[in-house]
């Protein structure tokens, strides 16, 4: 229990999912939205990490290897928010709204935009265990964003008019047709791709400067884990 008070990694991950919960919280958030469902994949694996990090006394996570796909994840909600909805505008004034009502709801989506998926992504590059992610894992990664697209195509052609039917303008074909969607959704797939193809490969940068000369085996913080997820 004393290792797990002092891990940095441990209050971190407390924080993060404080913030987490209170996005959510202060905000309207459909789970039709993509920000929802990561948003709660990731206060379920990160609480999970802090539950069984209490049981096992070590702040070492459970399933390592989930947390690559869970920040790849909330990476996606943020960059797809920011560049794709927002046009890359900055997000900092309707923090300050006037209106109290309209300030809230910006304070909960910048929460959840922001905020969350940088501190899931610090988790990623200051703690370890490294090295324990497969190249092989980024198809997997791959495969429930994929389902979000399909899923999400599928609901509005069996409930037309269900509300926010399409939950992202690229997923609209209402004036490109679906030419325009199956383009942007590939664009879109190619840039997840190298993200997270990123991801791995700066885990795997770090951890080989964080190995002991000649190893050519785990890093140390990984000693102790396994590597199945």
């Amino acid at each position: 229990m004393k290792a797990i008070v002092g891990s940095p990694a441990s209050w971190w991950r407390v924080a993060l999912v404080t913030v987490g919960v209170l996005g959510l919280l202060s905000g309207t958030h459909r789970l039709t939205f993509y920000t929802s469902q990561t948003t709660v994949v990731a206060l379920g694996y990160f609480g999970g990490v802090l539950y069984w990090s209490v049981r096992r006394g070590t702040s070492d996570p459970a399933a390592p290897r989930l947390r690559g796909a869970v920040t790849l994840w909330i990476m996606i909600t943020m960059l797809v928010s920011h560049f794709v909805n927002n046009h890359g505008e900055n997000p900092l004034p309707g923090l300050v709204d006037p209106d109290p009502a309209t300030a809230l709801v910006n304070r909960s989506t910048f929460l959840l935009h922001y905020v969350l998926p940088l501190m899931v992504l610090a988790d990623w590059l200051a703690f370890g265990p490294r090295r324990v992610t497969r190249w092989s894992d980024l198809p997997l990664w791959l495969i429930w964003p994929t389902a979000y697209v399909v899923l999400s195509v599928f609901r509005a052609f069996a409930f037309p008019t269900a509300e926010n039917r399409y939950p992202y303008g690229f997923l609209d074909p209402t004036e490109g047709g679906y030419g325009s969607v199956v383009v942007g959704v590939l664009r879109l797939a190619v840039g997840i791709s190298l993200l997270g193809a990123a991801l791995i490969g700066v885990d795997r940068l770090l951890g080989r400067r964080s190995a002991p000369a000649g190893s050519t085996g785990p890093a140390p913080d990984q000693a102790a884990t396994s590597p199945a997820a």
